[in-house]
């Protein structure tokens, strides 16, 4: 089987993220690299199609974005309103269910299942994949995993995610991941 090519230049996920670059300041690269990933990893399980490429592109630009622009762990919601309010303004209101799925559960533990909403679970799926290093791997072959991370280095991401988190557990013990569900 011939590996997927690589997305290596997606406009709507370069002007999203440029567009909040002052929000993610040092992160910025670190994020970016962060969200080729996580789309590359999403479609090769989507299959390549363009209007499930804008709306990749779009979840993944403001998937962990609250954790910047609201400067909270807690960024499900706020990242969710980042995105609701991009389709508001450039009416794409028919795509605000999926997007906000795909965000609210990008943590989710057990396996998405929705006839209603097919980007779901490989979104899931991809952040997993991604945010645990290649540890989940998910059926993703280990050169594939690495050629991701050759061409998008880690540039400080999962670090940034260890400070975060150890940070959240010290000032909320009791709840040190609101993002994740079951």
């Amino acid at each position: 089987m011939t590996e997927p090519p690589l997305f290596t230049k997606v406009a709507t996920l370069d002007q999203l993220v440029d567009a909040h670059a002052a929000a993610l300041g040092r992160d910025r690269d670190a994020y970016r690299n962060h969200t080729y990933r996580v789309l590359n990893l999403c479609m090769m399980w989507a299959g390549v199609d363009a209007g499930a490429l804008e709306r990749v592109a779009i979840a993944t630009a403001f998937h962990d974005l609250g954790i910047w622009t609201d400067r909270t762990f807690d960024y499900l919601q706020p990242s969710v309103a980042l995105a609701v309010a991009h389709l508001n303004t450039s009416c794409r209101h028919a795509w605000i269910p999926e997007v906000a799925e795909m965000i609210l559960q990008h943590h989710r533990v057990r396996r998405y299942q929705s006839s209603v909403h097919p980007l779901v679970e490989p979104f899931r799926r991809a952040d997993w994949v991604d945010v645990s290093g290649g540890i989940l791997t998910f059926g993703v072959p280990r050169a594939r995993l690495r050629r991701l991370y050759a061409t998008w280095p880690s540039a400080g991401f999962h670090r940034r995610l260890a400070e975060l988190g150890l940070r959240r557990l010290r000032t909320h013990p009791w709840n040190p991941l609101p993002m994740v569900r079951l």
